[in-house]
């Protein structure tokens, strides 16, 4: 019926858009991480992976730990007359393959013949976020103070694709690792000014259709298809905002998923919102 992940740059989001479900990463202080295995202390959160909103709904108001009497209790769904969402128009839509782009146009049609106003969003400070990263960003960082001892003993054991991202963090020095938090203070107040008139901000989760497996046997076409995936869910996790993709593909088509970027703390709304998009969304 649902499932559980935990979300440092899309982990529940990606899997989601690319299998046709429902996966939604909080704001990463709602869920304890208490037992889970650290990957970014920075940018870790904790969601569910479901069928639908109200599904996911309820298992992140247990993991955030809503009084157990009033955790299944129905979302207070809006109306989308009225409601102001922005597409996203910086660095997400770079590279979009054609069934998405299209999905996503109609999807967010459909909003606007529901009552929606869709306003396109601009957000340049986005475009820094590939030299921010350049040397592998929080995750990198933080992973391998965490692993460091173990890759020492025992790196063979490790998937060599995961170790070489790790690895990465032994080439950020102190001042590298404090920069990283002086640009998200940066592009979070940014993105805050630029989502102020907006329930959410919309975009395709992932510019890609899920690529086949034989595909990504070549290194490099690995790690190019997997920083592509992670590209636009990671905005979320950079921002420390809560965030959720919904399936938007016709029936019979390959999936496809549209992420709904909310507010830091927003939580609540954001499920409710996306409750009242799914069922805009969903075929008549």
């Amino acid at each position: 019926a649902a499932a559980v992940g935990t979300d440092t740059g899309g982990s529940c989001r990606i899997p989601a858009a690319m299998c046709g479900i429902v996966g939604y990463k909080p704001t990463a202080c709602a869920v304890p991480r208490s037992g889970a295995l650290p990957l970014s202390q920075t940018l870790d959160s904790v969601g569910p992976l479901a069928s639908s909103v109200d599904c996911c709904a309820i298992l992140h108001r247990i993991m955030a730990g809503v009084d157990s009497s009033v955790a299944a209790t129905p979302l207070d769904v809006p109306t989308l007359a009225g409601t102001t969402l922005g597409i996203l128009c910086d660095y997400v839509m770079d590279d979009v393959v054609p069934p998405v782009a299209d999905a996503f146009e109609r999807a967010a049609k459909r909003l606007e013949q529901c009552g929606a106003t869709l306003v396109d969003v601009r957000l340049p400070a986005l475009d820094r976020l590939p030299a921010i990263n350049a040397k592998g960003g929080f995750a990198a960082a933080e992973a391998f103070a965490w692993h460091r001892q173990h890759l020492a003993a025992r790196s063979d054991q490790y998937d060599p694709h995961v170790r070489k991202r790790i690895e990465k963090g032994a080439e950020q020095s102190a001042a590298d690792y404090l920069d990283l938090f002086i640009a998200r203070r940066e592009i979070i107040a940014a993105a805050t000014d630029a989502m102020r008139s907006c329930a959410a901000l919309i975009h395709p989760t992932v510019p890609m259709l899920p690529p086949r497996l034989a595909d990504l046997e070549d290194d490099d076409e690995y790690d190019r298809v997997n920083r592509l995936a992670l590209r636009n869910p990671s905005l979320a996790n950079f921002l420390d905002a809560c965030a959720i993709s919904l399936p938007i593909q016709a029936p019979g088509d390959a999936p496809v998923g549209m992420n709904l970027l909310g507010r830091h703390g927003g939580d609540q709304a954001l499920l409710a919102l996306a409750e009242s998009v799914e069922r805009a969304l969903r075929p008549v």
